[in-house]
């Protein structure tokens, strides 16, 4: 758009331009590094033959032991088919892989979890469900990202029916925790309760369903729902979200989430005074959050400062810590509540980046999974 516009004035002609953004994706975000240094030939007999048989046959006799001598326990597959991208839609898996390459990064920078994009090519969710029970055993954890809904819950449910370790659709329930806590931090800022609040939702896909049914599950007065996609209404009706239309969650909520994918749709003269408004379509919100402030809403933020990874880092990590089966609800609101209460002065939520935010939400969620019964401490892995 700049290069067009340049192009434009009189006398100029750009003849060469480079993106920040596609410099900092070349070649790639992640690589595969060994943990363990080979300089001599004893250092190759222990680590491969002969000294691997011994591991291999320690696992075969006892199958716990790979959460000790393997990377399977502290590691992650990050399984896409790439349909529903940020708010770029369905572009296919091979173009989604810079977001699932960004999502590994921040797990091991963040939470000292190993994490491998799988792109799966197909939109068949027994096809998806069959692949992702397949590779299953080389990961201690499954994260489900960027999936279009409906298909999206049914692929969750069937894979958490299917295996004995923590499944998560990020777009769903990471996005809900880190929303819940800004929420929770609002209603602490206006001096109020969640219990005292009405709360809309606009669009009820993937992620706003998900941020909709946790504000329903951590007590919220009302919870109101705006979609025009009739095929989300039943679901949303039968986990107790009022549905209504968009101007009503505008003229009756206190705290407004949108997720439409639909950059601009939230007009600045439907905000009310002292709204929270948090717009988190990506790249381009449902409003800017200056102009939301600007027509009279308290707080405003949008999908950059709101963003999951405040949550599945540590949310994952305490998962594999624990060695639980699955991620539940109490799991979900420990981390919403231990991200809430790190937040300072004005901030919605705090400093993504930092590494202490992470290691306390981690260590939230363990204690919750143990504290819930889920909890199998023998599987919990060595290295994290």
């Amino acid at each position: 758009h700049i290069v067009g516009m340049l192009n434009t004035l009189p006398g100029v002609e750009v003849l060469w331009a480079r993106d920040r953004a596609l410099l900092r994706h070349e070649g790639g975000k992640l690589t595969i590094e060994s943990t363990r240094p080979v300089r001599t030939v004893q250092d190759m007999r222990d680590v491969y033959t002969p000294g691997v048989a011994r591991a291999c046959a320690a696992i075969s006799e006892d199958p716990s032991l790979a959460g000790e001598l393997t990377m399977i326990g502290r590691s992650v597959a990050i399984c896409t088919n790439g349909t529903r991208v940020l708010g770029l839609g369905d572009i296919g898996p091979v173009a989604s892989m810079p977001v699932m390459e960004g999502k590994a990064v921040f797990y091991h920078q963040l939470a000292n979890v190993s994490a491998m994009p799988i792109l799966i090519d197909t939109k068949d969710v027994d096809e998806f469900v069959e692949t992702v029970i397949r590779i299953a055993p080389t990961f201690g954890g499954i994260h489900l990202e960027d999936i279009s809904a409906p298909e999206c819950f049914e692929i969750e449910d069937r894979l958490i029916e299917a295996l004995d370790k923590p499944v998560m659709h990020d777009d769903v329930h990471g996005t809900a925790v880190v929303t819940l806590a800004a929420v929770l931090v609002a209603c602490r800022h206006a001096g109020l309760t969640l219990e005292e609040e009405v709360v809309g939702q606009i669009g009820l896909g993937a992620a706003g369903f998900g941020i909709a049914a946790l504000l329903v599950d951590a007590g919220a007065k009302r919870v109101l729902g705006s979609d025009p996609n009739p095929l989300s209404h039943d679901r949303a009706h039968a986990k107790g979200i009022e549905l209504v239309d968009m101007q009503t969650v505008m003229l009756e909520a206190d705290v407004v989430v949108a997720t439409t994918g639909r950059a601009g749709l939230i007009d600045p003269a439907m905000v009310r005074e002292g709204q929270v408004i948090l717009a988190l379509t990506n790249p381009y919100p449902e409003i800017d959050p200056d102009a939301a402030v600007e027509a009279g809403a308290a707080f405003a933020a949008d999908g950059t400062s709101v963003n999951n990874v405040l949550g599945y880092p540590g949310i994952f990590r305490g998962a594999l810590l624990s060695g639980a089966e699955e991620i539940n609800l109490p799991m979900k609101l420990a981390a919403a509540e231990t991200i809430a209460s790190l937040a300072t002065g004005s901030e919605l939520v705090p400093e993504a980046l930092d590494a202490q935010v992470h290691e306390q939400v981690a260590e939230a969620v363990r204690k919750a999974a143990i504290q819930s019964g889920i909890a199998r401490l023998d599987r919990a892995p060595m290295g994290l």
